[in-house]
């Protein structure tokens, strides 16, 4: 008996490459997240030169962000591979929502200090007097830490709830999604480096997707009949 041909081989490794997406998106975002925490006073201590002193820095931050939000749409696919039918189509609409929205928060975010940046370098005067510099800030600073975060752990919820009801990952992995997206929900409140946590959790799901991938990897189909054979 002939194997049917297989062309499953771009389907396995696809979601190997997501996962190191996943991976990749923890190291730009929480190496942009730290490079701007450090550059970036607070509002109670701002003042006027802190662009110019920390250029560089907010430049590389900025720019590392566009490839962070490219890696995590790959790790939203190795997510929803992961679940392959006993995908929730209610709980998977959630995810995949807020997921796209916490995206766009980001970089909108990123294209708000974009522009400040140039606008001061362009005309520093007057982007204070004009308003624009208070305007810009606080709209990226609502946009990432107010609502970004938020949609963040609302991805974390809808996933944990997906793999709660599947039985996809072990219970383990369920807990501390629920755990870390109640601290991404609470926690920026709190301290602002608590937006690491997001990157964070999604260190933590791709390695473990790595790392399990091919012990839990199915047969691939035709293999039966290639032994009948």
């Amino acid at each position: 008996m002939t194997a049917p041909p297989s062309d499953l081989g771009r389907r396995l490794t696809t979601p190997r490459a997501a996962a190191i997406a996943g991976v990749l998106f923890a190291a730009l975002l929480g190496t942009s997240t730290v490079l701007l925490r450090m550059s970036v006073p607070p509002v109670d201590a701002d003042s006027v030169e802190w662009i110019a002193s920390n250029e560089y820095r907010i430049d590389l931050a900025l720019w590392l962000i566009p490839f962070a939000g490219i890696s995590f749409l790959w790790f939203i696919g190795v997510v929803r591979d992961r679940l392959g039918d006993r995908e929730d189509r209610f709980f998977a609409s959630v995810m995949f929502g807020s997921g796209l929205l916490y995206l766009g928060m980001l970089f909108t975010a990123a294209s708000l200090s974009i522009a400040l940046v140039r606008t001061y370098e362009a005309a520093p005067q007057m982007v204070f007097d004009s308003g624009g510099y208070e305007f810009a800030r606080e709209a990226a600073f609502a946009l990432s830490n107010t609502f970004g975060v938020r949609m963040a752990g609302v991805f974390m919820l809808s996933t944990g709830t997906i793999w709660f009801r599947s039985g996809a990952v072990p219970r383990w992995m369920v807990g501390l999604t629920y755990l870390l997206a109640v601290l991404q929900m609470f926690g920026p409140g709190i301290s602002l480096w608590m937006t690491l946590v997001f990157p964070f959790w999604v260190l933590v799901v791709s390695i473990h997707f790595l790392l399990v991938r091919t012990e839990t990897e199915p047969p691939v189909p035709g293999d039966e009949l290639t032994g009948m054979a």
